[in-house]
């Protein structure tokens, strides 16, 4: 195994892949580095003499500026480099942008078992909804589901419940704690577990807007629920309206109408303030989303080209070697699917700052590039306003794991969307379009922005993730890929795929792209269940159009 990588010839920073010591000499292609300091793992080392405002590069591009003079040899960190990057615009732009195609004629004629909606699209499961207009009707959604959970669920949590009643057993009983066998306790309801086989399961949506706000707040939530709504991996929906706030049934008809694009798709309205009770509502609302579950059941899942998936790309918890195993391996994946015919998205616009003229370049119009930069230069502007800006974009666990500024994040988070041409450039929460990448303006932050890709269109989304995080999304299957061997072995239950390898030097970024395309055919398929799902890591949260890096 390596100690050290140069990731670009240009870069005048190496990555310590494994703990470096001071006084250890390192050597890369007659380049020679005496330590002046130890440099833990995913930590960079200057490699050449720098003084203070000269420019520090990775990934060919600037990353930082150096605070002080800084040594060949020295740790690069945040007391000695600062966040900071090029200019970008359109100036004579030029379409001339050559992209590789990867060889993908082994998957030509491949095929993913989905579940096919009046629209044309397919999806790769087959929820039903129960969704809130409004905070208000958060508590009836809450009386759904447990009513639901109760009879359907899978009893996976029983587990916990049951080893609580195991202890108050003990307790009553004067006993010792130990000797606890879930498999010796039935659960406390009678469960009708598959009840429905061709469902993939209801889901109950919660959020804390619907009222109050600005009506661009009104008008945003109203668009994310009505992409769920006619989702491929949606069959239908409930909806709890309490009647006065501002998102109205008329909105969220029309929004659902306009992204089914003359397909339909069942969705039935409660309003609470036309019941005669709460219970009457409820009891009505559970006999309607019976019965439409029941008419989803009727749907199977049937075979549909790969170029019908549309993969939505996310890290999560990065590491220093986030940019160099996981988020390459995506792209590979990204490029395959894009050579395929099938869609991708690319967000989180706070992770792009340093890279936003590698991306202008790719763009295959100066009217997507243009869109662009009025997208990422408004969101800036509003962070700017409230004292902030996408510098302050990464994490303490970033930092602490090498990734001392937005640039690095940045230029390694970017990744994820490969080298194919960028199609197509989308506001939160409009709806993906074209086939290609696609660029949707999210946060930067996990939840907000599966959140906002699973509302635009993601039939998958591939999570990568350094230090380990469980973020799932209530209908769109989440795949959670880690950088390091380490972290996958330790967080096993929520990880599905290891690229640690290429950090090893046992696996290529190439081959194990292959291997990660072939697992999101199979849980396309149904044929492999991520780990979120299982988990039931259900996520939501919609993006209120405020600073959130």
């Amino acid at each position: 195994m390596k100690s050290v990588l140069q990731i670009h010839e240009s870069d005048n920073v190496w990555v310590a892949l494994k703990d470096l010591y001071q006084g250890e000499a390192l050597r890369i292609n007659g380049t020679t580095v005496k330590l002046n300091f130890n440099i833990p793992a995913k930590h960079k080392v200057a490699i050449k003499d720098l003084k203070k405002s000269d420019e520090v590069f990775m990934y060919g591009i600037k990353v930082g500026e150096a605070l002080r003079d800084i040594n060949k040899g020295d740790l690069i960190s945040t007391e000695n480099v600062r966040h900071a990057v090029v200019p970008y615009g359109v100036e004579d732009f030029e379409t001339t942008y050559d992209w590789q195609k990867p060889d993908v004629s082994k998957w030509k004629d491949r095929t993913f078992m989905g579940y096919h909606r009046q629209n044309g699209k397919v999806g790769t499961a087959n929820y039903w909804l129960v969704i809130p207009l409004v905070f208000c009707e958060n508590r009836n959604v809450s009386v759904l589901e447990k009513a639901f959970r109760e009879v359907f669920g899978s009893g996976k949590d029983n587990l916990f419940a049951n080893y609580l009643l195991h202890l108050c057993d003990t307790h009553n009983g004067g006993g010792e704690n130990g000797g606890f066998n879930n498999d010796d306790l039935s659960a406390t309801l009678p469960r009708y577990h598959n009840y429905f086989e061709n469902v993939s399961g209801i889901q109950f949506l919660k959020h804390q807007m619907g009222c109050g706000g600005t009506r661009d707040d009104a008008a945003t939530l109203t668009g994310l629920l009505a992409g769920y709504i006619a989702h491929p991996n949606v069959a239908g929906a409930t909806i709890l309206s309490l009647g006065c706030q501002n998102v109205q049934k008329e909105m969220i008809t029309e929004q659902v109408q306009k992204r089914m694009n003359g397909g339909e798709k069942p969705f039935y309205f409660f309003e609470q303030q036309k019941f005669q009770s709460s219970e009457k509502m409820l009891l009505e609302a559970i006999e309607t989303t019976f019965n439409g579950m029941a008419e989803a059941n009727q749907i199977t899942r049937q075979p549909a080209p790969l170029s019908e998936l549309v993969l939505g790309m996310e890290c999560g918890g990065s590491d220093g070697f986030s940019g160099i195993s996981a988020n390459p391996v995506v792209g590979g994946v990204s490029d395959r699917m894009v050579a395929l015919g099938g869609g991708v998205i690319l967000s989180e616009f706070p992770e792009l700052s340093g890279v936003e003229q590698n991306l202008i370049k790719r763009c295959v119009n100066e009217k997507v590039a243009r869109r662009f930069i009025e997208l990422i230069h408004s969101y800036e502007k509003n962070a700017i306003a409230v004292g902030s800006g996408f510098d302050s974009n990464p994490s303490a666990g970033n930092i602490k794991d090498g990734l001392i500024t937005d640039a690095i994040k940045s230029a390694g988070a970017a990744l994820k969307g490969g080298q194919s041409p960028i199609k197509d450039v989308l506001d939160y929460p409009e709806m993906v379009k074209e086939k290609g990448l696609t660029l949707l303006c999210t946060p930067g932050n996990d939840v907000e922005s599966t959140t906002a890709m699973a509302g635009s269109g993601a039939t998958l989304i591939l999570f990568t993730t350094g230090l380990g995080t469980p973020t799932g999304n209530p209908i769109t299957p989440v795949i959670k890929i880690s950088s390091n061997t380490h972290i996958y072995n330790k967080l096993n239950d929520i990880i599905d795929f290891n690229t640690g390898e290429v950090i090893e030097g046992t696996k290529g970024i190439d081959e194990l792209a292959d291997d990660l395309l072939e697992m999101v055919i199979a849980a396309a398929s149904g044929e492999y269940l991520p780990k979120a799902v299982s988990l039931e890591q259900n996520d939501f949260i919609p993006w209120k159009r405020g600073v959130s890096l």
